[in-house]
């Protein structure tokens, strides 16, 4: 197997990216972000003769002078299905051949289930994996809705006839930035990490239309905002990344409107995969249940492996 990590076509990454619905994690506007925010991106390209196996987005982070490592998280992406020795044969190619210099290190969080057989076994896992859950779109509205927990549905039909509307927010700056404030508060207020603010003004210009990269959703009672959510867009998925929500939004059950406002929008959109994000059952056990109640798979990755 050969490693190219120079030379990479755009739209032959997007291609396969879309064709996955792969993380957001591994959608080149993700890396050009980052990068233009002075993080160091290598992107790959495992070829076998003259076949793409898998492409791979690694974000470095250096300590100190000497020292580097380059995490892959929820990648590769691969271009067809390999058997696990095959995989270990293409991350030991990357793993020789990641160009950096000093002490380095290779890790990667794949984007497999738990449990699932992976190229990664003959590695060292060094941390367990995260749960997010994960929303098939492209049944119909009204199949989505069936197969909705029962409390989702009712909590869904109270919002919808509630006296709120809900409303497409612009991908100009100033039409969003209020929730990305509203963010950064939360933030502070519950200790919470997440993107720097400054990524999402880059990904929404990364591409020629910012309709394609982001979509802000927000909910309104009278002239009040009170609710809001917004979604990265990449591909054929998008992931859900801010949300927000007043006192008046949470009794009205605004997020449960503006989701299913948004997955119509989405599907629109040419999305099949929505991402719904983190679910921690004890830190922010109400948020796991939403997410969880929508009729979506829990997926618990395999961990991440150096």
């Amino acid at each position: 197997m050969i490693v190219h990590w120079r030379g990479h076509d755009l739209q032959a990454w997007d291609a396969v990216h879309a064709s996955a619905a792969a993380a957001l994690q591994q959608d080149w506007a993700y890396g050009s972000s980052l990068a233009m925010m002075g993080v160091h991106v290598l992107r790959a390209r495992v070829m076998q003769d003259d076949e793409q196996l898998a492409q791979a987005q690694f974000i470095v982070r250096k300590w100190g002078r000497w020292g580097a490592v380059a995490l892959c998280s929820r990648g590769p992406v691969w271009s067809r299905p390999l058997l696990p020795q095959q995989e270990a044969e293409a991350y030991a190619a990357l793993k020789q051949s990641l160009p950096l210099k000093g002490i380095h290190f290779m890790a990667v969080t794949p984007e497999v289930a738990q449990g699932v057989p992976h190229g990664l076994s003959p590695f060292r896992r060094i941390m367990t994996g995260m749960s997010t859950v994960m929303l098939d779109i492209t049944p119909s509205l009204d199949a989505l809705r069936a197969q909705m927990d029962r409390r989702w549905r009712y909590s869904l039909a109270d919002a919808e006839n509630s006296n709120m509307t809900v409303q497409r927010v612009g991908t100009n700056v100033g039409q969003y930035r209020w929730l990305l404030d509203r963010e950064v508060q939360q933030r502070q207020e519950k200790n919470l990490d997440g993107l720097p603010v400054a990524f999402f003004d880059h990904y929404v210009d990364s591409r020629k239309q910012p309709a394609k990269n982001i979509l802000t959703m927000r909910a309104d009672l009278n002239r009040d905002r009170i609710a809001a959510m917004m979604f990265l867009i990449h591909g054929q998925a998008a992931t859900y990344q801010v949300g927000w929500t007043s006192d008046a939004g949470r009794d009205l059950n605004a997020h449960y409107l503006i989701l299913m406002k948004a997955i119509e929008v989405l599907k629109e959109r040419g999305v099949r995969m929505l991402d719904l994000g983190g679910v921690n059952t004890i830190r922010s056990a109400g948020v796991a249940r939403f997410k969880m109640r929508t009729g979506g798979k829990v997926l618990t990755l395999a961990g991440t492996y150096i």
